[in-house]
């Protein structure tokens, strides 16, 4: 199918609303959270056929379908590093009292001049902690491999921060979600035209990916 033709309805990584809330109908959650930077705020462009909706909204509608009685927080910012998340996200997440946190950060970290990838992964794993503190279930996901020209001299860091993820989030028995080896992340309308956000196509196919490893997690 093109990609001019390919729509919310047609995309197959994508689930329907009655899929979503079946699928979410088990989980023991009622209290959703989002931490975390620009991923998690939900930056990124349009993309022709796909609602305008990030993918951390879309898990939330889906959870709200499914139980309507769950609130909803999400404090992400634009170049939030772990540190910033940890001073200014933190209070507000615990007066939310969540039962379900999926954390989003370090990806900035990874830009700052003289980074250590030991200390962001060390970070990350201090901010699951703090968080898990909270009796929150945790939830997380690696960043896709979608560094391709201009970004491929970076594929080496965000490979040993996917690694980084995976080793943090089995630390502390946090819902993984993998995208690195996704292969909706090949796609044109993966990225928006910055090279580093998801478009609103990628928000949904992350929305719907996220939404299945809650289902799966839930069933512990």
């Amino acid at each position: 199918m093109s990609i001019a033709t390919r729509t919310e309805q047609t995309d197959p990584f994508l689930l329907s609303d009655n899929e979503t809330r079946t699928l979410l109908g088990e989980v023991p959650w009622r209290r959703f959270a989002v931490i975390g930077d620009s991923i998690a705020e939900g930056i990124g462009d349009p993309w022709p056929g796909y609602e305008s909706v990030s993918w951390a909204d879309r898990v939330a509608r889906g959870l709200r379908a499914a139980h309507p009685a769950t609130a909803y927080l999400n404090t992400g910012r634009m170049g939030a590093v772990i540190a910033e998340v940890r001073e200014q996200q933190l209070g507000d997440l615990t007066a939310f009292r969540p039962d379900l946190v999926h954390i989003c950060c370090g990806g900035n970290d990874l830009f700052l001049r003289g980074v250590d990838p030991a200390k962001v992964e060390a970070d990350l794993d201090d901010l699951c902690e703090r968080v898990a503190a909270t009796g929150a279930r945790l939830s997380m996901f690696t960043l896709a491999d979608a560094f391709t020209g201009r970004m491929a001299p970076l594929r080496p860091l965000f490979a040993g921060f996917a690694e980084a993820v995976r080793r943090t989030a089995q630390r502390h028995d946090a819902v993984l979600t993998e995208f690195w080896d996704h292969p909706a992340r090949l796609r044109e309308s993966w990225l928006s035209a910055d090279r580093v956000h998801l478009t609103m196509a990628g928000h949904a196919v992350v929305a719907a990916e996220v939404a299945r490893s809650l289902a799966r997690g839930g069933q512990r």
